[in-house]
């Protein structure tokens, strides 16, 4: 494969976003505190986790539920990621995410988890263009016209004509529309998240769509496959999700090599140290001292991927509950430095969707 020595900067709509490896929309990943970490990692944009447009619009302000919108100065720039059903309330959804202070505002047509398309939301909006193209109408008439609105969506409900016919209906309904951007990701619905990314559907799309903005998802677990991805399709950005659970340096390893040609050496043993107890000190500050744990749990599984001990590693964080027990998995198996391993997206694979888009 050959290597760019430079990649063009992302923009979206009015926005000059930078290098263009972003974080991906995560469900019950993409918070703050992950965001932050891949920020000062090399991410020139992060979304947060997808919210539902019901709960934001009875979301009251209130300690147990303020980390959903919580931002802060270094999180610039932003997206917020909505879900729902009814192009009314989905519009009221965007706009208590502008309100809260979101830069770019995403709307979810992707997610194909089954409690998810059983009410109607997600993935299934792909199956009804009229709806979809209804949602997006009233929402970018909402959101105020300098906020980008984009559309996160998979290549169909499935691999029929049919589910093609709607997908090109919905892209170029919602560019008429006055969409920014969207995100493509290269599974479909029916898929999952069984089989590989079709990477030559986004070559495809960003063919028919000219100028406009495309980014790509999927399969993207190391910094080879988020060069590949753009060398391979033409895209203008891709969305990293799995892959950077637990690995905030595949934005600065992305980086070096597309500026370098050579990869950097895993993160060691201490460099992955700090960075747990800086995510756990972040994680404090947002949750609060009773409630950080569980979070921070599913965070620790992540980061073992890392250790050269993977798996006595993993084992270790998840039995952690308390900061005392973190402090002790942490003098257990990164009191000496030593090199790293890369992630090669193994662990993350093995346990199915986490992103929902």
């Amino acid at each position: 494969m050959n290597l760019p020595t430079t990649l063009p900067n992302l923009r979206i709509g009015n926005l000059t976003i930078g290098f263009p490896i972003v974080q991906a929309a995560l469900s019950g990943y993409s918070d703050w505190p992950m965001r932050i970490l891949a920020r000062r990692h090399g991410a020139s944009y992060a979304l947060c986790e997808v919210m539902l447009d019901q709960f934001l619009v009875q979301l009251k302000d209130r300690k147990r539920t303020s980390h959903f919108l919580y931002l802060s100065d270094e999180d610039h720039p932003v997206g917020g990621q909505l879900m729902g059903a009814e192009p009314e309330q989905f519009s009221a959804g965007a706009r208590k995410l502008v309100e809260a202070g979101f830069d770019v505002i995403d709307i979810n047509f992707g997610c194909p988890v089954k409690k998810v398309l059983g009410r109607c939301r997600g993935g299934h909006h792909l199956s009804q263009p009229a709806v979809a193209l209804e949602i997006v109408r009233r929402t970018r008439d909402v959101v105020p016209p300098q906020i980008p609105v984009t559309i996160k969506m998979r290549r169909g409900i499935d691999d029929s004509a049919e589910s093609r016919d709607k997908f090109f209906e919905i892209l170029d309904g919602a560019f008429a529309a006055g969409i920014a951007a969207i995100t493509v990701h290269g599974r479909t619905v029916e898929q999952r998240y069984v089989g590989p990314s079709r990477w030559e559907f986004l070559r495809e799309v960003k063919r028919h769509a000219g100028e406009k903005t495309i980014l790509g998802s999927g399969d993207l677990f190391t910094p080879h496959d988020c060069v590949r991805m753009l060398a391979e399709t033409g895209i203008d950005g891709v969305t990293v999700a799995r892959g950077a659970i637990g690995n905030p340096w595949i934005f600065a390893q992305t980086r070096a090599l597309t500026e370098t040609g050579i990869l950097p050496p895993p993160p060691t043993l201490f460099q992955q140290r700090a960075v747990i107890l800086e995510h756990y000190r972040l994680a404090t500050e947002l949750y609060g001292e009773q409630r950080v744990d569980a979070p921070m749990r599913k965070f620790g599984i992540k980061y073992a991927v890392l250790h050269p001990e993977y798996e006595q590693v993993r084992e270790a964080f998840a039995r952690a509950k308390t900061q005392a027990d973190w402090l002790q998995v942490l003098d257990r198996w990164y009191s000496h430095d030593g090199p790293g391993v890369y992630a090669d997206g193994r662990a993350h694979k093995a346990q199915g969707s986490l992103s929902c888009g």
